[in-house]
C-alpha cells in the first residue's frame, strides 16, 4: 500500500511539473504556407534543325543577354512558421521559420512532356531545407542553419544574382547589420571539369573508396544604412580553405585556399512612380575564389586551371563591376537596364589554354561584357509591351571575340492588374532575334548555332508563362 501511495503521489508531481513546463512556452501561431515559382511554356525556332526553341544567348554566360527564351522549372515551396510566446511576455518571441524548396527542371525539352525515365527530362533537385530564427527573444540576433538560396539583388532581366550568392548548404548568424556565415559546397562529382576537384579515391580499408574533401567558405558581410536610409552600403568578404586530399588516397591533391573583397551601393531613387534604385558593385576573388562562370557568381565556382608545376590557384583571380538601374518613369513607362563587366583568370600562366586537374585543356582566362535595356509600356493595367534590347561579347583566351546582339517583343498580359515590372503571374508571347559575329558563328558559340549550324541571324518564338505565389 506504502508503494501505491508513493507512485501515486509521484505520478500527481510529475504531471503538475509537466504542466508547468509546458506553460512557459506557447505557440501562439502555428501557420503554414505553400509557395510556388515557375515558368513553363513553348518555344519554337523556325531556322533551326528540328525547330526547336533554343536559347540564343552565347555559351557559358547563362541568361546574360536575356532569360525569355530560358527553359521551363518549377518550385514548390512548403514551409512552418512558428511564433512562440515565453511566459506571455509578447515582447520576448521568436519568428521561426522552417522552409523547403523543391525544384523540378526541364533537361532539354518541355518539362511537361517528360519525366524522370525520360532522356534529358526531368531534374529534380533540393536546394532548401531550413530552419531560421529571428529576432530570438525578442533580441537582435538571428540564426539559421540548412540548405538554402541566400542570395539577394539580382539583375532580374538577366536573371543574374551578381554580388552575394552564397546559395549552398551551411550555418548562419546575424546581429543587427552583421552577418558571419559558414558554407561547405563541396560534393562527389567526378563529371567536374572546370572546377577545384573535391572527389578522390581513399584506400586506407584496402579498398577503393570513392570521398570528397570538404570546402570551408567564411563570409562576413556589414551592411551601413544613411542618409535616412535612401542609400545602403554592403561590405563582403571571404575566405576559403580546401584541405589536401588523404596520405594514401590515389589522387594528390594540396590543399589550398582564397579569399574575395567586395562593396555594393544600393540607392532608392525618386521618380513618380515609386520603386526605383541603382545599384552599383564591385567584386574582386583571389585563388579559389575566383569563381564562376555560365552565368553562376557563386565565388566557390573555382574558374581556368591550377598552376602546372605546384597544381594550386595561388595566383587565379577574378574581378567583376556591375551596374543595374530600374526607373519608373511614369505609369505608363518603366525602363530596366544593367551592365556587367568581368575579367577571371586561373592558377596557370598561361594567357591561353592550360590542362585541369582532370587532364583536361580548358581556357585559363576569360573577359567578358554584357549590357541590356528592357522597357515596360503598360498599355493599361491588365496588357503591358516589354521589349527589351541586348549586347553580349566574351574573350576566352587568345581567342577573337564572341559577341551577339539581341532584340525582344514580347506582348504580356498581366492578371493581377498592376503596373509594375514585379507583377506576376505573366503570360508573354515571345518573338526574338539576334545577330552573331563571325567569332560567334565560327565557333558555334551559342546553344542555338550549335544545334542549327552557323547562322548569321537566330530566332525563337514563344508563348511562356511566369509566376511567384508566396
Amino acid at each position: 500500500m506504502k508503494n501505491l501511495n508513493v507512485f501515486k503521489y509521484s505520478f500527481w508531481f510529475l504531471l503538475i511539473i509537466s504542466q508547468i513546463y509546458h506553460a512557459q512556452i506557447v505557440i501562439t501561431n502555428k501557420d503554414f504556407s505553400f509557395g510556388t515559382t515557375g515558368r513553363i511554356g513553348v518555344g519554337y525556332s523556325p531556322n533551326a534543325d528540328g525547330r526547336t526553341g533554343r536559347q540564343l544567348n552565347l555559351n557559358n554566360q547563362g541568361s546574360l543577354g536575356g532569360r525569355m527564351d530560358q527553359g521551363d522549372y518549377v518550385d514548390f515551396l512548403p514551409a512552418f512558421h512558428f511564433t512562440p510566446v515565453v511566459n506571455g511576455d509578447s515582447e520576448k518571441t521568436t519568428k521561426i521559420d522552417m522552409q523547403a524548396r523543391l525544384s523540378f527542371y526541364s533537361g532539354g525539352t518541355f518539362l511537361g512532356n517528360v519525366d524522370s525515365k525520360s532522356n534529358q527530362g526531368m531534374i529534380i533537385a533540393l536546394p532548401e531545407a531550413f530552419v531560421e530564427a529571428r529576432n530570438i527573444m525578442g533580441s537582435d540576433w538571428d540564426v539559421w542553419a540548412g540548405s538554402r538560396w541566400l542570395r539577394y539583388d539580382d539583375v532580374h532581366i538577366a536573371d543574374y544574382f551578381y554580388f552575394d550568392d552564397h546559395s549552398a548548404t551551411g550555418w548562419g548568424v546575424r546581429h543587427k547589420n552583421t552577418r558571419f556565415s559558414m558554407f561547405f559546397p563541396a560534393a562527389i562529382d567526378t563529371a567536374a571539369s572546370n572546377s577545384t576537384p573535391y572527389s578522390y579515391t581513399n584506400v586506407i580499408s584496402g579498398t577503393k573508396n570513392l570521398i570528397y574533401r570538404q570546402r570551408e567558405v567564411f563570409v562576413v558581410e556589414q551592411t551601413i544604412p544613411f542618409k535616412n536610409n535612401l542609400h545602403m552600403l554592403k561590405l563582403l568578404a571571404e575566405f576559403h580553405n580546401v584541405d589536401k586530399s588523404g596520405e594514401k588516397s590515389m589522387e594528390q591533391y594540396k590543399s589550398d585556399q582564397g579569399w574575395v573583397l567586395g562593396v555594393k551601393l544600393n540607392t532608392n531613387l525618386k521618380t513618380k512612380i515609386a520603386g526605383s534604385f541603382n545599384q552599383i558593385s564591385v567584386r574582386y576573388g583571389s585563388g579559389i575564389a575566383n569563381g564562376g562562370d555560365g552565368g553562376n557568381t557563386q565565388t566557390w565556382r573555382t574558374y581556368g586551371a591550377p598552376d602546372e608545376v605546384n597544381k594550386a590557384y595561388k595566383s587565379a583571380y577574378s574581378f567583376t563591376a556591375v551596374e543595374h538601374i530600374l526607373l519608373n518613369l511614369s505609369n505608363k513607362w518603366s525602363a530596366n537596364a544593367y551592365a556587367v563587366y568581368t575579367m577571371s583568370k586561373g592558377g596557370s600562366d598561361s594567357n591561353n589554354k592550360a590542362i585541369n586537374y582532370y587532364q583536361k585543356e580548358i581556357f585559363n582566362r576569360k573577359i567578358e561584357f554584357n549590357t541590356g535595356l528592357r522597357a515596360t509600356y503598360y498599355f493599361n493595367n491588365w496588357f503591358h509591351i516589354l521589349s527589351e534590347l541586348h549586347f553580349a561579347a566574351r574573350k576566352d583566351g587568345n581567342q577573337n571575340t564572341a559577341s551577339m546582339t539581341k532584340l525582344v517583343l514580347a506582348p504580356t498580359i498581366v492578371p493581377t492588374a498592376e503596373r509594375s515590372v514585379w507583377a506576376r503571374p505573366h503570360i508573354r508571347f515571345i518573338a526574338e532575334v539576334s545577330r552573331y559575329n563571325n567569332q560567334a558563328i565560327n565557333s558555334l558559340y551559342s546553344p542555338f548555332l550549335q544545334q542549327s549550324g552557323s547562322k548569321r541571324f537566330g530566332t525563337y518564338f514563344g508563348v511562356r508563362t511566369e509566376w511567384w505565389i508566396f
